[in-house]
This record gives C-alpha cells, sequence and structure tokens, in this order.
C-alpha cells in the first residue's frame, strides 16, 4: 500500500475525529454552557458550514502551494480552532472556534483527497480515495468513541483536549512522513465552479448533499435518538459509536473495490435503499439494545459506503476536473453535515426526539430519486455521444 495514501489518511483521521466526536458530547455541552441540546447542536453546523463555505475559495486561492504546506497550515489551523473550543468559557467563543477548526479543515481535506486520487493510475483511483477516506471512516471507529468515553472519565473539555493532541500528531505525521508534493495548476474561483453548468454534475453533488443531512440529522443527536438504550451511559454510547465506526471502515473499503469493480450505480442505489429503510425503521430498532446494534451496522456500512461511488462517477464525468470535483463534493458533503444539525434541531423540537430517523429516512429517499435522475443523464449523454461517434467509425 501506497505510504503516502496512509499519511493523508493520517490527516483524515484527525479531520474525521473532530467531526464526529462532538455529537457524543452535546448533553455535557449543552449542560455545561447552560444552553439547550439544539443550541449545543449548531457546534456541528458551525463547523460544517465553514468547510463547505471555504473550501472552494482556499482552493482556489491556494493553488499555488505546495501541497504539503497547504495541508500543514490547515492542520495547525485546525489545532488552533480546537484549542479555543477546549478552554472557551461560553457558547459563543465555542461556536466561533468551531468556525476555525473548520477553516483548517478546509484547507487540508481537499487537497488531501485530490492528492490521493492524482497518485495511481486512473483504474485504482477508487480504492485510492478509499484508503484516504478511511481515515474518515476510522475517527468514526476509533476517534469518535475514544472521545466520547474520555468525554465520561472527564468532561466535554478533556475530550477537545484529545482531538487536540490527534491534531497535533497528524501534524508531525504529513510533516515528517509526506514527500514533497508540486501545487496543482492554478485554477480560478470561477473556474471551479464552472462544472456546476453540468446537470449531471450538480445533480451528483446535490445527492451527497442531501444524504448526508439525513445521515447526520441522527447521528448528530445520537446521543438523545438512543437514550433508551444508552440511559445516559457514556461507556454505552462510545461502544454504540466503536460499532458504527468499524461498519463505517468496513462499508467505506468494500464501497471502493465494489465500484472498480461494477461503477457506481449500484453501490449508490444499494447505499440509499438500504440506509432509507434501517431510518424509517429507527423509532423501533432504537429502543433495544441488540436492534440498535444491527441499526447501528447498517447505518455505518451504507452511510459509508456511498461516498466513494459518488466520488468516483464524479471524476469519471469529468476527469480533467477531478480536484476540483472532489473539493466541490466535499463542500456538498458539509453543506449536509451543517443542514442536519439545523434539521435534527427542528426535528426534535417538533416530534418526538425519537423520530428522528423518520425525517433522516425521507432526506435519503429523496437523495436515491436525485442520484437516478443523475444516472438517466449520464446514460443519455453516453447514448448521445455513441451516435455521434458511430459514423466516425464506420
Amino acid at each position: 500500500m501506497d505510504r503516502r495514501l496512509i499519511v493523508l489518511a493520517a490527516g483524515m483521521f484527525a479531520i474525521g475525529t473532530d467531526s464526529f466526536v462532538v455529537a457524543g458530547i452535546l448533553p455535557e455541552v449543552a449542560s455545561s454552557l447552560g444552553v439547550s441540546i439544539g443550541v449545543a447542536g449548531q457546534m456541528v453546523t458551525f463547523y460544517a458550514l465553514s468547510y463547505a463555505l471555504l473550501s472552494p475559495v482556499i482552493a482556489a486561492t491556494a493553488a499555488h502551494w505546495p501541497r504539503k504546506r497547504l495541508m500543514l497550515a490547515g492542520l495547525a489551523v485546525f489545532v488552533l480552532g480546537n484549542l479555543v473550543t477546549a478552554v472557551a468559557p461560553t457558547i459563543e467563543l465555542v461556536l466561533l472556534s468551531r468556525l476555525i477548526a473548520g477553516l483548517g479543515a478546509a484547507m487540508f481535506s481537499p487537497t488531501a483527497t485530490a492528492t490521493g486520487a492524482s497518485l495511481v493510475p486512473p483504474e485504482k483511483r477508487a480504492s485510492a480515495l478509499a484508503i484516504v477516506i478511511a481515515g474518515l471512516s476510522t475517527a468514526t471507529a476509533l476517534g469518535s468513541p475514544m472521545g466520547t468515553f474520555i468525554g465520561g472519565l472527564g468532561d466535554w473539555r478533556t475530550t477537545m483536549w484529545f482531538v487536540t493532541v490527534v491534531g497535533l500528531l497528524a501534524w508531525f505525521a504529513v510533516y515528517m512522513l509526506l514527500p514533497s508534493i508540486p501545487p496543482l495548476p492554478a485554477v480560478g474561483l470561477r473556474q471551479r465552479l464552472a462544472p456546476l453548468k453540468d446537470t449531471r454534475i450538480t445533480l451528483t453533488l446535490l445527492t451527497t448533499l442531501v444524504a448526508f443531512a439525513g445521515l447526520f440529522a441522527v447521528y448528530t443527536y445520537i446521543g438523545v435518538a438512543f437514550e433508551r438504550v444508552t440511559d445516559g451511559r457514556p461507556d454505552v454510547l462510545a461502544g454504540l459509536l466503536l460499532l458504527w465506526g468499524f461498519a463505517a471502515t468496513a462499508g467505506n473499503l468494500a464501497a471502493g473495490k465494489l465500484t472498480d469493480r461494477y461503477g457506481s450505480r449500484y453501490v449508490i442505489i444499494a447505499s440509499l435503499a438500504i440506509a432509507a429503510v434501517n431510518f424509517a425503521l429507527l423509532p423501533w430498532t432504537s429502543a433495544h439494545l441488540w436492534s440498535a446494534a444491527i441499526a447501528i451496522v447498517a447505518w455505518g456500512i451504507c452511510g459509508w459506503g456511498l461516498l466513494v461511488p459518488q466520488q468516483h462517477r464524479l471524476i469519471t464525468l469529468s476527469p480533467g476536473s477531478a480536484p476540483l470535483l472532489l473539493g466541490l463534493n466535499s463542500a456538498a458533503l458539509y453543506v449536509g453535515v451543517s443542514a442536519s444539525g439545523v434539521i435534527g434541531a427542528v426535528a426534535i423540537e417538533l416530534f418526538d426526539r425519537h423520530q428522528l430517523g423518520v425525517v433522516g429516512a425521507a432526506l435519503v429517499a429523496v437523495s436515491l430519486v436525485i442520484a437516478e435522475q443523475a444516472y438517466r443523464l449520464i446514460r443519455r449523454e453516453r447514448k448521445s455521444d455513441a451516435r455521434l461517434a458511430s459514423p466516425a467509425t464506420n
């Protein structure tokens, strides 16, 4: 396995730990700072929104930077943001610090995924992406449960100190082990957003946005959505997160192999369809530990089994714009995650908190419809190209 991909995955592990660990400590944050769960949940929204809005801007303005330098700078900003979160005395300062951490993630993550895709031949692209993204899914398997467990031993600030240390270790890994990589060709923001004129690409990005809004509407508030089986115990919640993370890692790596072999469409359909049914059943399955465990496994496999085929579909549509499209897909993902914090907070106020799964299922089902519409346009374009090429070959 290419060592460079492992190093990139290590950086993604730090980013992912910060993204996912907050969900496990929201009740403690709310209690400590004297705010509601919904307000505390905006920690996820601010982090994700910062990432989503800033990643295409940074990718355009910092394209002339050597990629290693850009990733090191991103991890440094990321560490600073988490350090401020760990010591912030008010919710206002906590939310500001999440914006800073999101900026660091925006500098690192799209650069890492685009770099990983560029290091291998086209036929190995999906597998390479799966390795880099495995850093995120491994964060759900190890980083997030560890952070939740540590928070149970101390408090939520201890968890944020843990995330800060993980970020520092990732910085040193990139600094010591990743060789210098030349910068990507300079691309302006207008050029970076130009692929959005292609309806097939727009629908593919919209699939990512809506799907992850549904998937994370539950994850952001997992502590309250599964409270009937956790009974407020951080060790039980950490165990569920650990199970979710291992399933996510398995789903992510399997999706890379399956996409290389069968293409993206079948993997996307299976992931979204199973996830929608699984979420629709959560009001019942989340009431018992054994059924909650099964639901968590299906959720992890399908949720993280979606990301690689989505990225593969985008690269196939426009191989020359791969770095731009991967950056836009990451932005779409984090727009969805940022929206999930708001959607989940509203759903908790309007419905019973155990009905969050139904809200998530509806959004995932909509994303499946969008994905199939994108495929129909892709197939129509292929047929049109084949007809145009036919006279030239006869």
